[in-house]
C-alpha cells in the first residue's frame, strides 16, 4: 500500500515597504498559511523602519508614521517569521520583490531563507488567460477574490491566498491530459509555479469532463447544443421587460419605424436617421427578430463595435431568448489548430513563447469560437500568433478537419438566426458567401459604409516583394532580353521608391508607370500578371511605406477614379441603413452617396439633453499657427488641470502622431493613461478604462464612433481639434469632384455638416442613458474665430447645452455641473 503524499505548505506572502527599490525597508507583512485548498493560518504585523514614509507610501498603504513608532523592528519579529515560513513554497504576487526583500532582511538576522518560489501572477497568466489584466486588484474584481483593503500586507496576502485556491480549482477542472502537456513545458516558468500543478497532477481523473472532447491529442470545449428559441412578442416594449431593461420612448419610436417599413411589400432600402444614445441597436434587433421573415445580417462599420454588440445585446438575446448568433471575422483572427498541433511538437528555445503554448493549451478547453481576439496579452509575443492564424483554406482531411475553427464559423452563419460580421469583411466576401444573401440585412453605422467601400474598391501590390522576385529571376536569366528586361523592371521600381524617399513623390500618374507596364507586358511572364493587370486600368495610383520589425516595405496602391457604386454590389432583399448621420445637409445624403435609388427616408427628432454641458473657451491658441510639440503642451496643460476633478476623461484626437506626443508628454509629467496604439487593442484599453484602472485614456479612430462609454456615471470628455476629414485624403477629394460636377459646394453641403454630425456622435459616446452625467470641452479657437463658427454653435445649440467662458473658469464650471446634476 502506498503511502499518501503529504499536501504541499504554501506561504502566501504580501510585504508593504519604504519604496519598490532594492533598498526598500520593510513596514508591514501579511502571511496567509494555505494547506490542502484551505486557508489553515495567518500572521500580520507592522515593522518599524526608523526613518519617515514619503506622501506616495503613505497614500497608498494607509499606514501612518505613528501607528510604526510603535512596530516592533525587523530583528524582533525576524525568528517568528523564519519558523512560519520554513518547509513552506513562498509564494506572492510579483514573487520576485517579496522573496528578495524578505530572504534579504532574514539573512542579515542570521536566517536563510531557501524556500522555493511561486509567482501567482505567471500562473493566473496560464490559467486565466482571456483576462485583460494580472494586477491583483484586477483579479479580485474578475475572479471575485474579496481584496478589501488594497495595500495593506494582511488584505494583499490573503486576496493572493485566494487567488492561489481559485487556480488550484482551476486546475482541477482541466482534463488530465491538458495538465500533462502543461507540465511538458512547465520548466519555462520563471519560477517553480510548477510545484503547484505538479502537486494536483495526480489526483485528477483519466476521465474527461463532460464538455470535453479529444481530437488527435488536443483537448477542445465541445459546442453547446442550440437550445430551442423562446418566444419574442411582437411588443417590443416587452421584449425589453425580459431583458431586465428600461422602456425609452425615443427607442420605442425608432422601434415602430423599423416594424413599419419590414411590413412594406416593397424590396426598397430603407433609411432611418435616429440620434446616438437611444438604444438603436435593441431598437432594430427586436422587431426585426420577432417579426421578419428571414434570418438578420447586422454589418457594424469596426471589429470593436462588433465584438461589443456580441458581448452585449448579443449575450443578453443569447441568454433570454436563445437566440443563435455567429459573430464572422477575417480567418485571420481564428486560430489553426494543425498549426498550432505542430508548434507543440516543436522544440523552441523561448521561454514566453513556451509559456504561450501552455496558455493556449488550457484556452482551447474554453473557446467555442477559437477566435484569438479573446486572449488579451498576445501582443508580447505577436509573430507567434500571427505563425497560427487561420489562412482560410479548409482541408476536410485534416488532423483537425471537423473541428476547424474557422470553417465552424461559416458552418454557424448558415443557421443562426442573427450574424455578426464587419463592413470590410462583407465587402470582400458577399459575392462568394451564400449566406449572406438570404437575410435581411442591416447596414449600422451607414455612413461609413461609403469608406469601406472605397478600401474594398482599393488594390494593393507589394514593390518590395515584387523587386525579390525579379531579382530571383534576374539571377537564373538566360537569353539577353529577359535579362534586359526584368533589369529594366527592377530600375523603374526602384526609381519610384527613390522619387517616394527623396522628394516625397507619392501620387503616381499614368506617365510615371508607363515604362514599367510595357515592360512588364513585353516579359510576358505569368508570375507578374496581378502587376500587369492592375497597370492597364483607369485608375489612381500612389505609394505607401510600412515598417515591419527593422524591414522598410513599399507598396503600389490603386482606387478607381470615381467613387463606388455601393448599391449594385448589395443583394436584392429588404435593407435597412440605420445611422445618426444618414442626412448630411440639404443637398446631399448618404443614400445618393451610395448609389440607392429606390428609398424610403425616416428621421427621428433628436431631444434636447440637459445631462450633457458642451463648453468651449473664449481665449484659445491658434491651432494652424501651432506644432505638433506646442499642441501637445497645450492640451497636456487642460488635462492636468482636470484631473483635480477625480473623474474619468475621455481625450478624442485627431491625428495619431499627436496622440503618441501627447502620451509621451504625460509620462513626462507622471500623469497615469492609457493610449489607443500603445497600451493595448481598443477593447482592452476601454475594459482597463472603465475599470477605473486610470483617470484619462487617449483614443482616436474608433473611439469617435464606436465605442460607447456607459459604464461610468460621470464623464470628461475633451475634444482638442474639430474632427474635419484631411482634404489631402484621397475619398475626400473624390467626393470633392463628384459634388462639384453636381453644382454643389463641397465645405458647405458635405464636409462642414459631416464634421459637425461627427461631433454629436462622438458627444454621443458619454450620453448612454438619461442618467449619465458628463461635460464636453471644446479646445478648437475655430468654433469662435472662424465664419462657420456660427453655424456651428447654432447646430450643438438645438440639442445641448452650450457655454463660453473663460480657461480659468473651466474646472469650477464643471466641478458645479456634476454637483447640479448628482443623484445624492
Amino acid at each position: 500500500m502506498t503511502e499518501k503524499k503529504q499536501a504541499n505548505r504554501y506561504a502566501v506572502v504580501d510585504l508593504e515597504a519604504t519604496s519598490s527599490s532594492s533598498y526598500a525597508k520593510i513596514i508591514q507583512i501579511g502571511i496567509v498559511i494555505v494547506e490542502a485548498g484551505q486557508i489553515v493560518e495567518t500572521y500580520a504585523t507592522d515593522i518599524n523602519p526608523y526613518e519617515k514614509l514619503d506622501v506616495h507610501i503613505r497614500e497608498l498603504t494607509g499606514i501612518t508614521d505613528q501607528q510604526l513608532a510603535v512596530a516592533p523592528d525587523f530583528g524582533q519579529v525576524a525568528k517568528e517569521i523564519y519558523d512560519l515560513l520554513e518547509g513552506t513554497i513562498f509564494v506572492a504576487h510579483n514573487v520576485s520583490f517579496d522573496a528578495n526583500l524578505l530572504a534579504e532582511a532574514l539573512f542579515f538576522e542570521g536566517y536563510e531563507l531557501r524556500t522555493p518560489r511561486v509567482d501567482t501572477v505567471e500562473l493566473a497568466q496560464l490559467f486565466f488567460p482571456t483576462l485583460d489584466k494580472y494586477s491583483l486588484v484586477n483579479l479580485a474584481q474578475d475572479l471575485d477574490l474579496e481584496l478589501e483593503q488594497a495595500h495593506t500586507a494582511i488584505s494583499d496576502a490573503t486576496a493572493t491566498a485566494k487567488l492561489l485556491l481559485k487556480i488550484q480549482e482551476k486546475i482541477q477542472q482541466l482534463p488530465k491530459q491538458t495538465v500533462g502537456q502543461i507540465l511538458t513545458f512547465a520548466n519555462h516558468l520563471l519560477y517553480e509555479s510548477r510545484l503547484v500543478i505538479d502537486e494536483l497532477y495526480p489526483t485528477l481523473s483519466d476521465y474527461l469532463p463532460e464538455d470535453i472532447i479529444n481530437v488527435n491529442g488536443l483537448c477542445l470545449k465541445k459546442i453547446a447544443e442550440q437550445q430551442p428559441t423562446r418566444y419574442l412578442s411582437k411588443n417590443v416594449a416587452r421584449n425589453l421587460a425580459l431583458l431586465g431593461l428600461d422602456e425609452r420612448p425615443q427607442q420605442l419610436a425608432f422601434a415602430e419605424i423599423v416594424e413599419k417599413r419590414l411590413v412594406e411589400d416593397q424590396e426598397r432600402v430603407h433609411f432611418i436617421q435616429a440620434q446616438a444614445g437611444i438604444g438603436k441597436t435593441y431598437g432594430y434587433l427586436l422587431p426585426l427578430i420577432a417579426q421578419g421573415d428571414k434570418p438578420l445580417l447586422v454589418v457594424v462599420p469596426t471589429k470593436v463595435l462588433q465584438q461589443q454588440i456580441l458581448e452585449n445585446e448579443g449575450l443578453k438575446l443569447s441568454e433570454i431568448f436563445h437566440i443563435s448568433i455567429a459573430s464572422i471575422k477575417s480567418s485571420r483572427h481564428y486560430i489553426k489548430l494543425d498549426t498550432f498541433w505542430r508548434t507543440l511538437e516543436r522544440l523552441d528555445d523561448n521561454r514566453l513563447l513556451n509559456r504561450y503554448k501552455m496558455h493556449l493549451l488550457v484556452w482551447l478547453c474554453e473557446t467555442e469560437t477559437g477566435d484569438m481576439d479573446e486572449l488579451k496579452q498576445k501582443q508580447r509575443y505577436q509573430s507567434y500568433f500571427d505563425e497560427l492564424q487561420h489562412d482560410g483554406n479548409w482541408n476536410s482531411q485534416s488532423l483537425f478537419g471537423e473541428w476547424d475553427f474557422w470553417h465552424r464559423a461559416q458552418e454557424t452563419a448558415q443557421t443562426s438566426q442573427l450574424v455578426l460580421t464587419n463592413h470590410a469583411y462583407f465587402l470582400e466576401h458577399l459575392r462568394h458567401t451564400n449566406w449572406m444573401k438570404e437575410r435581411i440585412l442591416v447596414i449600422d453605422e451607414a455612413q461609413k459604409f461609403m469608406l469601406a467601400a472605397e478600401e474594398y474598391a482599393s488594390q494593393e501590390l507589394s514593390i518590395s516583394a515584387c523587386q525579390a522576385l525579379l531579382q530571383s529571376k534576374l539571377d537564373r536569366a538566360k537569353e539577353v532580353l529577359e535579362t534586359r528586361l526584368l533589369e529594366a523592371c527592377y530600375f523603374e521600381l526602384q526609381h519610384l521608391i527613390e522619387q517616394f524617399q527623396t522628394q516625397g513623390k507619392r501620387a503616381l500618374t499614368a506617365e510615371d508607370l508607363a515604362s514599367l507596364k510595357q515592360n512588364l507586358a513585353e516579359l510576358d511572364d505569368a508570375d507578374f500578371w496581378d502587376w500587369v493587370a492592375l497597370l492597364e486600368q483607369d485608375r489612381e495610383y500612389w505609394l505607401e511605406e510600412r515598417r515591419l520589425q527593422a524591414q522598410r516595405l513599399f507598396f503600389l496602391r490603386s482606387s478607381q477614379v470615381d467613387m463606388l457604386d455601393v448599391a449594385r454590389f448589395l443583394p436584392s432583399t429588404k435593407i435597412f441603413c440605420i445611422s445618426a448621420t444618414l442626412e448630411i445637409s440639404k443637398k446631399v445624403n448618404v443614400a445618393d452617396l451610395l448609389g440607392f435609388h429606390e428609398v424610403t427616408h425616416d428621421c427621428l427628432p433628436s431631444m434636447a439633453k440637459s445631462n450633457q454641458l458642451i463648453m468651449y473657451s473664449r481665449h484659445l491658441p491658434d491651432l494652424v499657427s501651432m506644432n505638433k510639440a506646442e499642441h501637445a503642451h497645450f492640451i497636456c496643460q487642460q488635462l492636468n488641470g482636470l484631473i483635480q476633478l477625480r473623474r474619468p476623461i475621455l481625450v478624442l484626437l485627431t491625428s495619431i502622431q499627436l496622440l503618441l506626443e501627447v502620451s509621451n508628454l504625460l509620462e513626462e509629467m507622471g500623469i497615469s493613461h492609457l493610449s489607443q496604439h500603445k497600451h493595448g487593442q481598443e477593447m482592452s484599453i476601454k475594459r482597463r478604462f472603465e475599470k477605473g484602472e486610470v483617470a484619462v485614456l487617449l483614443g482616436t479612430g474608433a473611439f469617435w464612433e464606436g465605442v460607447d462609454f456607459a459604464s461610468q456615471p460621470e464623464l470628461i470628455q475633451v475634444i482638442p481639434r474639430l474632427p474635419f476629414e484631411n482634404p489631402q485624403d484621397r475619398f475626400v477629394k473624390k467626393v470633392n469632384r463628384r459634388l462639384k460636377a453636381e453644382g454643389k459646394n463641397p465645405f458647405y453641403d458635405y464636409h462642414l455638416p459631416m464634421m459637425m454630425l461627427k461631433l454629436k456622435q462622438a458627444m454621443g459616446r458619454s450620453n448612454r442613458s438619461a442618467q449619465q452625467k458628463s461635460c464636453v470641452l471644446l479646445l478648437d479657437n475655430r468654433l469662435i474665430e472662424k465664419q462657420y463658427g456660427q453655424q456651428i454653435q447654432y447646430f450643438l445649440e438645438t440639442e445641448y447645452q452650450m457655454e463660453q467662458l473663460s480657461q480659468e473658469t473651466v474646472v469650477d464650471r464643471m466641478r458645479r455641473f456634476f454637483k447640479e446634476n448628482s443623484s445624492g
